[in-house]
């Protein structure tokens, strides 16, 4: 059953919706009175005009669109940018341009995605000693190329 969330879209633009029936995030549109060009790994603040009322222990997370990151370079930093349940403000997506060209984002361009999902709180308990695993402390890399 889907989860009801109240949105506001202050935007002109359609409301964010999943493309196909197995897709786990919505696109995201720019939010602009006029063009914003990026320059090489240039970046800016996108507004989209959407606010939403998230449920307590759920979260949104802004991620990049894999299209506008191969033809154009665009990415999303800070991502995934997490929209906490608590906040009612604007969405907006921190592009850069990562390609050697200056690229121009329009009103209604699809800039970023974004996904709604479950979060659980966890409450700290202190202790001296952790379980031990096969793993260790072993990190980045540590399990070797296969």
């Amino acid at each position: 059953m889907p989860l009801n969330v109240k949105i506001i879209n202050r935007s002109g633009n359609p409301l964010p919706h999943y493309a196909t029936a197995g897709a786990a995030g919505m696109d995201l549109r720019a939010h602009l009175q006029e063009p914003i060009e990026l320059g090489p790994l240039e970046r800016a603040l996108v507004p989209t005009g959407i606010f939403i009322e998230l449920p307590q222990g759920y979260e949104a997370q802004v991620r990049p669109r894999s299209g506008l990151a191969i033809r154009q370079g665009i990415t999303c930093l800070n991502s995934p940018g997490t929209i906490d349940s608590d906040y009612r403000g604007e969405i907006n997506a921190i592009l850069i341009n990562l390609s050697a060209e200056p690229q121009t984002i329009h009103n209604g361009d699809r800039i970023a995605q974004l996904v709604v999902q479950a979060v659980e709180q966890v409450q700290w308990q202190e202790e001296e000693i952790l379980s031990p695993t096969e793993r260790a402390a072993g990190g980045f890399g540590s399990t070797g190329k296969k």
